[in-house]
């Protein structure tokens, strides 16, 4: 099970969250606010945060961007918010969030959000999974982390499922219904136009390293970019 912390202004909200998780079989830290979060993490680390987006002084979107600003990344983030309009979940993917549930929502539901994105940051038991090699990028699948020449680069899981589909496809062109199939149990709320929204993260974020492993298929999708010889 997981160290979860769960950062939300509203003590009802909070409770509900932390009955339904540590009856799961997590165990649950709770912070009132952002700041609050950000001065937990200071001192050890957890596996996971729901964040609500909407709180008084450092509100959920900063502290994921602050959060994914430092050199490990931070933890994965389901966010939560009462703004549920596609924008907002968007711009949460955008910043490295790797869930979004829009509120009112169910504690099973939760509880189902957050496993999925826990069973996809973590290894999994049985045969080694393979790395994948895009000349000087590593993608290793069981690890589920990306370097380049021994630098981690930090992707998030939906991120990562997307380079990972890439690669495995050699060369084929995937759309983008059948990348949001590959990311499906990991995002709820993957869409064609968030699918663009990643592989531009993704790319944003090797470019620096001098890799560029997704080449745009316009009218169709993505595919991986001929490797270097």
């Amino acid at each position: 099970m997981a160290r979860i912390l769960v950062v939300d202004d509203e003590a009802n909200i909070r409770e509900v969250i932390e009955y339904a998780l540590v009856k799961d079989g997590h165990t649950v830290e709770i912070a009132e606010n952002g700041d609050a979060a950000w001065t937990r993490l200071q001192t050890s680390g957890v596996d996971l945060l729901v964040l609500d987006v909407v709180m008084p002084g450092l509100d959920g979107l900063s502290l994921c961007r602050r959060l994914r600003a430092t050199a490990s990344g931070g933890p994965p983030i389901v966010f939560l918010s009462s703004r549920g309009e596609e924008l907002d979940r968007v711009l949460g993917l955008e910043l490295g969030g790797d869930d979004y549930l829009p509120k009112p929502f169910g504690p099973r539901e939760l509880v189902t959000r957050v496993n999925a994105v826990l069973r996809r940051a973590r290894p999994q038991d049985g045969p080694e999974p393979p790395r994948l090699a895009h000349g000087a990028l590593i993608v290793d699948t069981g690890r589920h982390e990306a370097s380049v020449n021994g630098t981690r680069v930090e992707l998030t899981v939906t991120e990562l499922r997307i380079l990972r589909a890439l690669l495995e496809a050699g060369g084929r062109v995937l759309t983008r219904g059948q990348l949001i199939e590959h990311v499906r149990e990991a995002d709820y709320h993957i869409t064609e136009r968030t699918v663009d929204t990643h592989v531009r993260r993704i790319r944003a974020k090797l470019r620096p390293h001098g890799i560029d492993p997704i080449e745009t298929v316009h009218g169709l999708g993505y595919k991986a970019a001929a490797g270097p010889p």
